[in-house]
């Protein structure tokens, strides 16, 4: 086995990685492997926490440096982030994260960076106060300018909340197998493991963890009574009003925690139908409905090519969890603040009325279909579904009665909460 890495180097590497176009996700298990045990979840913890409030660390590193780094120095300049990051939002002693990070720079190969990144971090220690001051209102909420004022514009009264949560570390929640258990007695099973849990405010298996555990941890996991999924996206299932007998479409369906929801929810199903791009991700939907004992057809296809993937039946109800910008998830993928840029929006907004007005025809007339996203954006939202509904003479906009979210003139929008659901949105159309 190679030798274990520098926590505070590695993770530097890692978020350089990211910053030149990678997926945290991708990186993290890569990286992490390279880290000692005991130092995982300290590796985490910066790569997250540096992800979520690189904005405004930026803001702070950039007023104690006389130019930005070189493409080839990336790794030093987010071990400048990682210092500033412990000092301000860690318990980490400060002589110790000073000192830690300082050697870091001969880990990384670059001992000539050790004055540099010891002097920006005592500067930082000194004049804190007179540093945040200069921070713009968008960095202060380590959000990028665009994105800063696109809340603030969509949702002026709700966008310092919506950012502030986005910058917090998610809870962990759970959906219940209706087949296998319910949610009370499930709780039960936690409460005698020591697993301290609640009931969601809205979901009716949903079940929040007061702290996040390994799904090994969870009883009978590995039996499928349960699967680890948000609290806004369990809301969708009951809004489809599934029946015995019904065939139905799974758009855009991985990594299955909708598809194997709908199966759960209704056993007695004529077919579902799981259509996704993505081969790799399909294959995560074949894991899960594996572990939960479901059965779905699953084809990797183009939502867009029916020919490649419809055989001419209708559906009763469609599933259409469209591809969108993650900005209603920004918590539990921060560096989707670092890889978004405006144009994907206007981008993705065209994909999806494209895939919606690809999907109609597929639907019976009176059937239901669901349009989901977990962004926040209107553009992507409200503004597709207006869209498609002005172009489309026989689909019926269906307004959603329910006590989470906020009802728009199409659909109803949630955004993240602090101690709850991520953002989410979704609309519900009726085929006349």
């Amino acid at each position: 086995m190679s030798k274990a890495q520098d926590c505070r180097a590695t993770a530097a590497r890692c978020l350089a990685s990211v910053s030149k176009g990678s997926s945290l996700s991708q990186q993290i298990p890569e990286f992490e492997a390279q880290v000692s045990e005991r130092d995982r979840a300290l590796f985490r913890q910066l790569c997250y926490g540096v992800l979520r409030w690189q904005r405004k660390l930026e803001g702070l590193s950039g007023q104690l440096l006389q130019k930005p780094f070189k493409t080839k120095d990336c790794d030093i300049h987010m071990l400048i982030l990682l210092g500033i990051y412990q000092l301000s939002d860690m318990r980490i002693p400060d002589h110790a994260a000073v000192s830690a990070t300082v050697n870091a720079t001969r880990a990384l190969k670059k001992p000539w960076a050790k004055n540099l990144v010891n002097g920006v971090l005592r500067q930082w220690q000194r004049n804190r106060e007179q540093l945040e001051q200069q921070l713009s209102p968008a960095q202060q909420l380590a959000h990028p300018e665009w994105l800063h004022q696109a809340i603030q514009n969509a949702w002026p009264e709700q966008a310092e909340q919506i950012q502030n949560a986005n910058n917090q570390h998610p809870p962990m929640c759970l959906r219940v197998n209706s087949q296998k258990s319910t949610r009370d007695d499930y709780l039960q099973q936690l409460l005698n493991a020591d697993i301290a849990a609640q009931a969601c405010s809205h979901a009716p298996a949903g079940i929040r963890l007061q702290q996040a555990t390994g799904v090994q941890q969870l009883p009978q996991f590995a039996e499928g009574w349960v699967s680890v999924q948000d609290e806004a996206p369990q809301l969708g299932v009951a809004l489809l009003d599934l029946q015995p007998g019904q065939r139905v479409l799974d758009m855009c369906c991985a990594p299955g925690g909708k598809t194997c929801h709908m199966l759960e929810a209704q056993p007695e199903l004529a077919q579902l139908l799981a259509v996704d791009i993505d081969q790799q991700r399909l294959l995560r939907v074949g894991e899960n409905l594996q572990r939960l004992h479901l059965q779905a057809e699953l084809k990797c296809s183009d939502a867009t090519q029916l020919d490649d993937w419809w055989d001419g039946q209708p559906f009763d109800r469609i599933l259409l969890d469209a591809p969108c910008s993650g900005t209603g998830v920004i918590r539990r993928n921060p560096d989707i603040k670092a890889h978004r840029r405006p144009e994907d929006i206007v981008q993705l907004a065209e994909l999806q009325l494209e895939i919606l007005t690809a999907l109609w025809p597929s639907l019976k007339p009176g059937g239901l279909l669901l349009y989901a996203t977990c962004s926040i954006l209107p553009d992507e939202n409200e503004l597709v579904v207006a869209a498609f509904c002005q172009q489309q003479a026989d689909a019926e906009h269906c307004p959603i009665a329910a006590e989470w979210g906020l009802e728009r003139p199409y659909g109803r929008q949630l955004f993240p909460q602090p101690d709850g659901h991520d953002g989410f949105y979704y609309a519900l159309l009726r085929k006349a």
